[in-house]
């Protein structure tokens, strides 16, 4: 297939910004393995148990998480680059068509007249430009500074790092010898907090401000966890 340099990804449109798929997955990370420890708590199970699942949980689906989003963000790069390979073929065997289709896309952007031949004249000028416009605006598909590989990772690392914090003081409580209620209500501490930090972070891309994102974040990981422990709870008196 004939290369097109107008095609070539900048190194600032290559760029991978890391950032959302390590809060997201340390969101997903720490409000599942919470659930787990408020469902065991709640079913009055031993604090094995809660070890068992929880890391089975971070592990298991962490690398489920992260290779959902490797295939994800894999398919939908293809896709982009499939329907652009045609997009400049088109430009090519169909140049006349395609033209009269910038002009329509143009037209709802108010262009007329002059105004309109000049804009469609500078558009279809430029190969990658021309291409971009149809991309937006036939297949609304933007360009993402997306990397499989790079997402799949940060994606697993922080679902376990930031999902590890439910289970922390229950792997070393060995050592600080808490009593059972004082360790849940210092992991429900623990965890909260991290989930509104983690939120507040989620602001930097997203148009909330940092401390509604942060409250909302630990609202939403406390009501999954206030939701498994009653399941726990009923579910234990049911079989007992």
């Amino acid at each position: 297939m004939e290369d097109h340099p107008e095609r070539k990804i900048s190194k600032n449109e290559s760029t991978y910004n890391w950032l959302p798929d390590f809060v997201y997955g340390g969101i997903d990370g720490t409000v599942t393995t919470f659930a787990i420890v408020a469902g065991v708590v709640g079913a009055k199970l031993s604090t094995t148990v809660i070890l068992i699942l929880g890391f089975a949980n971070i592990f298991a689906d962490g690398f489920s998480m992260a290779t959902g989003k490797y295939l994800s963000d894999k398919a939908n790069r293809e896709l982009y680059q499939k329907i652009q390979e045609i997009e400049y073929r088109h430009l090519k065997e169909k140049t006349d068509i395609e033209k009269k289709e910038v002009e329509e896309i143009l037209k709802t952007y108010g262009f007329r007249g002059k105004e309109l031949e000049r804009a469609a004249k500078v558009i279809t000028s430029n190969p990658k430009a021309w291409v971009d416009l149809m991309m937006r605006n036939e297949f609304k598909m933007c360009k993402e500074s997306v990397n499989p590989l790079k997402g799949s990772i940060s994606t697993f690392f922080s679902f376990i790092l930031i999902g590890f914090i439910p289970l922390s003081v229950y792997t070393f409580n060995s050592y600080l010898n808490l009593d059972g209620r004082i360790v849940f209500i210092t992991t429900c501490i623990a965890t909260l907090t991290a989930l509104f930090v983690v939120g507040a972070v989620k602001s930097k891309f997203s148009p909330k401000k940092w401390l509604i994102s942060g409250i909302e974040t630990a609202l939403i990981g406390g009501l999954a966890a206030t939701i498994a422990y009653f399941i726990g709870f009923f579910v234990k008196g049911l079989l007992s």
